[in-house]
């Protein structure tokens, strides 16, 4: 699954939304098991030899908080990104420092949203990286917002972008 969000969700509470339906709740284990985060499945799974990617660019990653949190895949995405060839890894102070979005948060709290993604882009900017990856959809958005609104011209890029490059 492309997104820490979404894979957490299955993993970690999927069952939950099951626990009055047992002929569903089976079928829910017997799912769980088979879903892996992207990152985590390309290091366990994959053939990384065939994966020849080249992204000729200064980045710095942003933890994505079910990613880090409750999948435990820190390393995981770095670990691809330093295979990439011409590509350059500078790591943000607040890497793990929620980007604000949190789903309806950032709606029913927007100023509180908006003033951790403005923290977290102060952040991304003393990189002097040129891209921000992450794992999570909704943090890229919430980052590329706040990067306009601040007139940045740094670029979101999902890890899988990245590694499917070839510039």
């Amino acid at each position: 699954v492309p997104s820490g969000s979404c894979t957490s969700m299955i993993t970690h509470h999927f069952a939950e939304l099951f626990a009055n339906d047992p002929k569903n709740l089976a079928r829910v284990d017997d799912i769980v098991p088979r879903v892996w985060e992207f990152s985590q499945f390309l290091l366990n799974s994959a053939d990384l030899d065939k994966l020849s990617p080249r992204f000729p660019h200064k980045v710095t990653y942003h933890d994505s908080c079910h990613a880090l949190r409750e999948l435990k895949a820190k390393e995981a995405p770095r670990m691809l990104l330093k295979r990439v060839k011409d590509l350059e890894l500078v790591e943000m102070e607040a890497a793990e420092e929620c980007c604000g979005f949190g789903g309806t948060f950032s709606v029913k709290f927007a100023q509180i949203s908006g003033a951790m993604a403005r923290t977290k882009i102060d952040s991304i900017v003393q990189t002097g990286a040129s891209h921000v990856v992450s794992l999570d959809s909704s943090c890229l958005m919430q980052l590329r917002g706040a990067l306009s609104r601040g007139g940045h011209k740094i670029e979101t890029v999902h890890l899988a972008e990245v590694l499917a490059s070839r510039k």
